[in-house]
């Protein structure tokens, strides 16, 4: 899937960045693992830290009213990174993956949100997934695929729109 993904940006001549949480950058070393990733790969960012979140874009009063588990500040994620590098595209992934977070008590301890933001269109398509009682591994490797399909889908289905 990944290979699928970097051949449509690539025959669309269209770019991509992340903002990544739990998924801890694997998202854009999937991408990363494909020829041609260099010309649709802009940039990623691995932000763990709420911190950081704030410092790529993500507004301090979404993380304060929506938490930072939650969709809302996926979307910010995804449209902030998008802006920052001039992407076509820009990828939002935050959830927990089976863990508490002392720090950040809200949410559920199983859900990770997703928002994929198409600055050219300027919209948002989200999701959720919930993590499976497997290792953190087998969490991210599922999560990862699940992102991948829908952008692949997505990106096929805009394809067919302008052709």
């Amino acid at each position: 899937m990944g290979e699928k993904l970097v051949q449509l940006l690539r025959e669309q001549n269209k770019t991509i960045s992340t903002m990544e949480s739990c998924t801890g950058g694997g998202f854009a070393n999937e991408i990363t693992n494909h020829e041609g990733a260099s010309e649709v790969l802009r940039f990623s960012a691995v932000t763990y830290s709420n911190e950081f979140k704030i410092k790529m874009g993500v507004p301090a009063e979404v993380i304060d009213k929506y938490t930072v588990y939650s969709m809302e500040t996926a979307k910010e994620m995804s449209r902030h990174i998008a802006q920052f590098t001039k992407s076509n595209y820009g990828i939002g992934i935050t959830g927990k993956l089976n863990r508490a977070d002392k720090a950040n008590k809200g949410g559920s301890d199983h859900t990770v949100f997703v928002s994929i933001y198409n600055q050219d269109v300027d919209t948002f398509t989200c999701f959720s997934l919930e993590a499976a009682p497997v290792s953190r591994m087998e969490n991210k490797v599922y999560i990862i695929h699940a992102i991948l399909e829908e952008l692949v889908a997505l990106i096929g289905e805009e394809d067919d729109k302008e052709n």
